[in-house]
């Protein structure tokens, strides 16, 4: 399970859609959240949107791997299309935020792998919220006030990045990928080849 959180803005989204366009050994784990669609998002594919209840039902069922209340809006990893992928021996990549990685470090320490994206600087991360357009300018405000909340949270992860290129933040997290697969204890195989190679 790769981790991506980040402030808002600072451009995991983005890493994100790349990475899952290259490699296709890695699926995106799609949230639960009772925020409005916004403007190209699809249901089932961006994210599922439900109700309130909907959602509050689904906690009450243990129904999340992780869930936090973030801007005034619920968001939840649901267990079910985790636990299908990882059993078909895929990846799976969260866009989750420090309160989400915490949750899931607790439920599945040795598979979680944790990278926080930095921006270069505070004023390129409001230029980027602005550039978006998706927000009103008290929304960015906000998310701006909370940018350094989500940042102080930088050393709980296993890995930090500088999205000052996209394309050099990118290949660095590509490498981390590449790394933690060959972790020995990843490489579930392995025994039976090394026993294998012994027996000649």
């Amino acid at each position: 399970m790769l981790v991506l959180s980040s402030p808002s803005g600072a451009g995991k989204t983005t890493l994100s859609r790349r990475l899952l366009a290259q490699d296709g050994a890695i699926t995106m784990s799609v949230s639960a959240t009772t925020r409005a669609q916004r403007p190209g998002e699809t249901p089932g594919t961006d994210y599922d949107f439900v109700s309130l209840s909907d959602f509050e039902a689904r906690i009450a069922k243990d129904d999340f791997l992780e869930h936090a209340l973030v801007f005034g809006h619920r968001y939840g990893t649901p267990k079910g299309p985790v636990a299908a992928a990882l059993g078909e021996g895929r990846d799976v990549l969260f866009d989750i935020d420090w309160q989400g990685t915490q949750q899931l470090r607790e439920r599945a320490r040795d598979d979680v792998v944790s990278i926080f994206i930095l921006p270069p600087s505070r004023a390129a991360l409001e230029q980027r919220l602005h550039t978006r357009a998706q927000d009103s300018q008290k929304t960015v405000a906000a998310r701006m006030a909370k940018a350094d909340d989500e940042m102080s949270h930088w050393a709980e992860y296993d890995y930090v990045v500088i999205n000052d290129d996209l394309e050099r933040c990118l290949a660095e997290i590509v490498s981390i990928l590449k790394a933690e697969r060959l972790r020995r204890h990843r490489q579930t195989a392995l025994s039976d080849f090394v026993r294998g190679l012994m027996k000649g």
